[in-house]
């Protein structure tokens, strides 16, 4: 199980920090994400964690300004996000998976948080 939370609203330029916790079951190797969706969209990619490791990816609108880590071994996972722009507002959702590869689409994903809003005004 995977509890998301820390969104908000902020104006642009702002910061907010994202945290996702986990519960119960987990993998070894694992991988933990964080995507968005808007409306109408599909969900997409943030960045991306390899398990107690440094082996991290991020999506090229986000690079410099969002930060992922992790905390506690498997328990928690952090999106530090920086420099907010209007075009950041989605629903953020984090997910985990097995196995080594970090995973860049929605379906490589096994378990999904509920997501959490973060909307940035101009």
């Amino acid at each position: 199980q995977l509890q998301a939370s820390g969104g908000g609203a902020v104006q642009a330029g702002g910061s907010l920090r994202l945290s996702c916790a986990a519960s119960g079951r987990t993998f070894s190797p694992f991988v933990m994400g964080w995507f968005r969706q808007t409306p109408g969209n599909e969900r997409e990619f943030v960045a991306a964690i390899r398990g107690n490791t440094m082996i991290i990816s991020y999506a090229d609108s986000v690079k410099g300004r969002f930060t992922i880590s992790s905390a506690n071994a498997k328990d928690t996972v952090y999106l530090q996000m920086n420099s907010l722009k209007p075009e950041d507002t989605a629903v953020y959702y984090c997910a985990v998976k097995g196995g080594w590869s970090l995973g860049y689409v929605r379906n490589e994903y096994d378990y999904w948080g509920q997501g959490t809003q973060v909307t940035v005004s101009s």
